[in-house]
């Protein structure tokens, strides 16, 4: 079976430059079943104004509907929620996530075979096009953005998702690497400026290397032929043991180049898509439902057993709340 391509946009995923790049990505499948993923996204408060314009873009510009899969934080997500999300994601040939918080995404990920979710699409010949924060994912490494430039924190590493092992490249994955947002000052490099990143880039151990995309443009990285192809406005940069080799748009590049090690992609071993579960969206959205009538049920009788002094029976609703997921927190009896 061919293999599929990995795509990194830089930024700009949703904008006009970027349709021609869906669309080539798009002509690749035999069969579309393209979703959306959120969890990037997930913790802000306009989740689903940002999903809806993502679907919006997917509907108008490329005729397409993109089913999204709603994991906006995996505490909030139940057991059987978890395992339809794993199944609708190994099963899609298009897997598309876009902006948000990388560290807050790596977080949700964790715990789920979502690495080997992607694989497994990689593997039976579909696409994975991973934009911004969800591109910063898929590295051995990941720099947590929001809490260097936004709160402050000392650079750092977290580990990452490490798919680009599947390209034979031990690497960190950087967009919006040529960002000039800053104007007086430097938010290159995904907004760690070039000093932070060398800081950063003397703790990478020996042999990784960072593959940067800069804005409003993609590598797509074909895993069958092992060729990487540039498009959109900017380059492509691959950094290693304080060398720079830039990639300008429209040309076509081998990993072999960037000194990657060649993977045997049949002999990676990748089970059969694991069966959807007959849990669809709306069905979803009706357990959902009503585990939350549920909980406001019981959360109201421990507030009556509270009031009338039956604390053993109020304590026993807040474990089976707490059992179930639910954080309970007792206030100051009256």
């Amino acid at each position: 079976m061919k293999k599929g391509i990995l795509a990194l946009i830089g930024s700009g995923e949703t904008g006009p430059g970027m349709t021609k790049v869906h669309r080539r990505l798009l002509n690749s499948l035999s069969e579309t079943r393209a979703v959306n993923v959120n969890t990037p996204y997930g913790f802000q408060e306009n989740v689903d104004q940002m999903t809806a314009k993502v679907q919006q873009y997917f509907d108008t510009s490329l005729q397409l509907p993109l089913r999204d899969l709603d994991l906006r934080s995996l505490e909030g997500a139940s057991p059987e929620a978890q395992r339809a999300f794993s199944a609708a994601v190994a099963n899609a040939t298009y897997v598309f996530a876009g902006p948000g918080s990388p560290s807050y995404a790596l977080a949700q990920w964790g715990p789920l075979p979502f690495r080997d979710n992607l694989a497994q699409v990689l593997a039976q010949g579909g696409v994975v096009c991973f934009s911004s924060a969800a591109a910063l994912t898929l590295g051995a490494f990941t720099p947590p953005i929001y809490e260097i430039y936004k709160a402050g924190s000392a650079p750092t590493w977290l580990a990452g998702l490490n798919l680009t092992s599947l390209l034979g490249l031990n690497c960190v994955v950087l967009p919006h690497y040529n960002n000039a947002e800053g104007g007086t000052y430097d938010t290159s490099r995904c907004y760690l400026g070039e000093r932070r990143l060398r800081l950063l880039e003397a703790e990478l151990p020996d042999g990784v290397g960072i593959f940067g995309i800069d804005e409003r443009s993609a590598a797509l990285i074909d895993l069958e032929t092992r060729e990487v192809s540039v498009l959109g406005k900017g380059e492509v940069h691959w950094r290693l043991a304080g060398t720079v080799e830039h990639f300008a748009a429209g040309t076509t590049f081998s990993l072999d180049d960037l000194g990657a090690t060649a993977v045997a992609l049949d002999d990676i071993e990748v089970d059969d898509a694991p069966e959807e579960s007959a849990l669809d969206a709306v069905n979803l959205l009706a357990l959902r439902a009503r585990d939350e009538a549920l909980v406001a049920a019981l959360d109201h009788a421990r507030a009556n057993a509270r009031a009338k002094g039956l604390y053993d029976i109020a304590d026993q609703i807040r474990d089976a709340l707490t059992a179930f997921g639910v954080t309970v927190r007792d206030g100051a009896s009256a």
